[in-house]
C-alpha cells in the first residue's frame, strides 16, 4: 500500500499519480512541481503565445488530475502530460500569435549543428547572441519547434516523443533530422547577416 506521506524525491511519478488518483492532493502537487516547466515549454511552442500557454498549462494539469485514475501504469507520466499539453495547446490555438521563444539549451544545439563556415569562430560568437537564436527560431515551423523541444531539450526517447506527437518513430526521426538542419541553416543565415552588419558598422 502506498504511503500518502511519501512525497520526497525518491517517490516515482507512477507512485505519485496513483496516490493522486486515491485523493492525495499533495502527491499531485509534487507532480506539478516536477513537470510544470516541461509542460509550459510544450504549450508555448504549440500556441506561440505566453498567455495561451499558461491557459494550456492549467488545462493540462486539471485534465490530468481528473483522469489520474485512468492512467496506464505501464506508461510514462511525463509523456502522458506532454501529450495532454500538446492537445490542450492545439485547442487553444484559434489564432496563433507567434512570440519570441528563447530556450538556452538550443544554444548548444545550434553550435553543434555543424553548419560550417570559413570563419567558424566568428559564427559561433554571433550564434551565441540571444537575438540571433530568437531570429533563427522564428523561421521554424511549430512542428520543428515541437520535435526539438521534445528530443533535444526535454530529452524524451524516440518512442516517447513519437507518442506525444502522434506519429511513428520513423517519421519522428525524419522530422527531427529536418528540424535540426533547418535550425542550423537559419542560424548560419542569421549569423552571417549579423557579421555583415557588424563589418559595415566598423567601416
Amino acid at each position: 500500500m502506498l504511503d500518502r506521506q511519501s512525497h520526497d524525491s525518491s517517490t516515482s511519478d507512477r507512485e505519485l499519480i496513483a496516490l493522486a488518483a486515491a485523493g492525495d492532493h499533495r502527491a499531485f502537487e509534487r507532480l506539478v512541481e516536477r513537470h510544470a516547466a516541461a509542460v509550459l515549454r510544450m504549450a508555448t511552442v504549440v500556441t506561440g503565445n505566453p498567455t495561451m500557454a499558461e491557459d494550456a498549462l492549467q488545462q493540462t494539469f486539471l485534465s490530468a488530475y481528473r483522469s489520474a485514475a485512468s492512467f496506464r501504469a505501464d506508461a510514462s507520466v511525463r509523456t502522458w502530460l506532454l501529450t495532454i499539453a500538446r492537445n490542450a495547446g492545439c485547442r487553444l490555438r484559434a489564432k496563433r500569435v507567434r512570440e519570441d521563444l528563447t530556450e538556452e539549451p538550443l544554444m548548444k544545439l545550434g553550435l553543434e549543428a555543424g553548419w560550417g563556415s570559413d570563419d567558424p569562430e566568428a559564427l559561433a560568437i554571433a550564434a551565441q547572441r540571444k537575438e540571433t537564436l530568437q531570429g533563427a527560431l522564428r523561421t521554424l515551423s511549430s512542428d520543428d519547434q515541437e520535435v526539438l523541444i521534445l528530443r533535444d531539450i526535454e530529452g524524451l526517447r524516440g518512442p516517447e516523443a513519437a507518442e506525444v506527437l502522434g506519429i511513428g518513430e520513423r517519421a519522428l526521426k525524419s522530422r527531427l533530422h529536418r528540424a535540426r538542419l533547418r535550425l542550423a541553416a537559419a542560424l548560419r543565415t542569421t549569423s552571417e547577416h549579423d557579421l555583415a552588419v557588424g563589418e559595415g558598422d566598423q567601416r
